[in-house]
Order: structure tokens, then C-alpha cells, then sequence
């Protein structure tokens, strides 16, 4: 396989309205073919997106609870229903140019192989679930995986529950699932894992899938 470069800004943590508007100047950019396959690694503050499939109901919480919590709701073109992202949970997105639209699947399985792969390190046993896209430990979801192909150029991409406070479950149905709950790599292993260290090992897994050499910044472009 042929290593591509490609660049990964990684952005620490911030709200998720600048990534947002971060990620669409990219994606714009990349989809031009005014740079190369450009990457996002990011941990959010509290928010909750919808995605294209969402429905309100799956929001639990009411708006004025939401606000106590400072968790803002975004409406976005993802594919997906209803998604939270906070601090512990490990956030990548590919903003990848496609040569042809049947490479969008392919992208969404190696996502979810990266997962996987990282979460057998951890010593987790994780697995896909035929019904639904993204990564179950059990009845858990540990992973979300939610993409956006426009311009033959993706963009969104895969959240990894790392140390992410789970009680989260009670803000949303998580995807719009029933019956099934979230769980996270700390849980799991029975110790705290970072936003670091589940962060530099998927990144790697990602590297492999991908074929990609990541040059890392830690700063996004002005």
C-alpha cells in the first residue's frame, strides 16, 4: 500500500461550533484540490448533533436542562440520528478526498476496523452490530461513526468513548437505539484511560487502515 501524507491538526479541547466552521473551510479546500487529505483530532465540549436521519424525540432532556448543562444542540449533514460528544471522548474527523462515491463504505468500515483494533489493545472486546453502524461492547455503544460526502470530499467522522462521563444516556437515545445503552474504554478496562492515550493508539490504527503518514500540528490554520 502506498503511504499517503496527510495532516492532522489537533485541536485540544474546544466548543463544537469552531470545529464545525473549521471542518467546512477544510473540507472546502480539500475538495478544490488546494492541499491534500487534511485531518481532525478534537475533544468537545458538551454538545449534542443531529444528524440527517434525527429525530427531535431523541433528544431526552429538555432545553432548559440542556442549558443548565451548557450543552448546545446542533443540527448538521452527517449521516445518523442523535450523537453526544464531550470531554474524554476521543474525536476524528477525515476530510478525505473520494475518487469514486462507492469508496464511501469502504471509509466508514475502516473507521470502524481503527475502533476495533484500539479497542482490543485496551484489552476490550468490542464488535460491530449488523443493525447499526458504529462499535458495541456488549449492549454498549463504545464508538459512533456518523460521515458526510459532499463534493466527493468527506467529512465528519468517529467519536471513541474514552473516559467520557457516561451519564450522558440520559440526555439522548444515543443514534436513536433502544435497548442499548453507552460504555467507554475506562469502564471497560476497569481504570482511567485518558483522552491521550486512547487518542495516540487510534490514531496509529487509523494510520495503518488508511495508509496515511499523519503529519501532526497542534495548531489549526488561520
Amino acid at each position: 500500500m502506498t503511504v499517503k501524507r496527510a495532516t492532522l491538526f489537533e485541536l485540544g479541547r474546544k466548543p463544537y461550533a469552531d470545529v464545525l466552521a473549521l471542518q467546512r473551510a477544510l473540507h472546502a479546500r480539500v475538495a478544490a484540490g488546494e492541499c491534500d487529505d487534511t485531518w481532525i483530532l478534537v475533544e468537545h465540549e458538551p454538545v449534542i448533533t443531529l444528524g440527517r436521519n434525527a429525530k427531535r424525540e431523541h433528544v431526552l432532556a429538555g432545553a432548559a436542562a440542556l442549558a443548565a448543562r451548557g450543552i448546545e444542540v446542533f443540527e448538521v449533514e452527517r449521516g445518523g440520528d442523535v450523537t453526544y460528544h464531550g470531554p474524554g471522548q476521543v474525536v476524528v474527523y477525515p476530510i478525505s478526498r473520494l475518487e469514486r462515491f462507492r469508496e464511501v463504505v469502504p471509509l466508514v468500515n475502516a473507521l470502524e476496523d481503527a475502533a476495533l483494533a484500539c479497542c482490543a489493545r485496551f484489552g476490550v472486546a468490542a464488535e460491530r452490530w449488523s443493525e447499526h453502524r458504529g462499535i458495541y461492547v456488549g449492549t454498549g455503544q463504545i464508538a459512533a461513526v456518523g460521515l458526510a460526502v459532499k463534493r466527493m470530499t468527506s467529512l465528519h467522522g468517529i467519536a471513541l468513548n474514552a473516559g467520557t462521563e457516561l451519564d450522558y444516556a440520559t440526555l439522548i437515545s444515543p443514534c436513536g437505539l433502544t435497548g442499548r445503552g453507552v460504555t467507554s474504554l475506562s469502564r471497560e478496562t476497569g481504570r482511567a484511560v485518558s483522552f491521550g492515550e486512547a487518542a495516540d493508539v487510534l490514531l496509529e490504527e487509523l494510520s495503518v487502515r488508511f495508509g496515511v503518514r499523519f503529519e501532526r500540528e497542534v495548531a489549526a490554520p488561520a
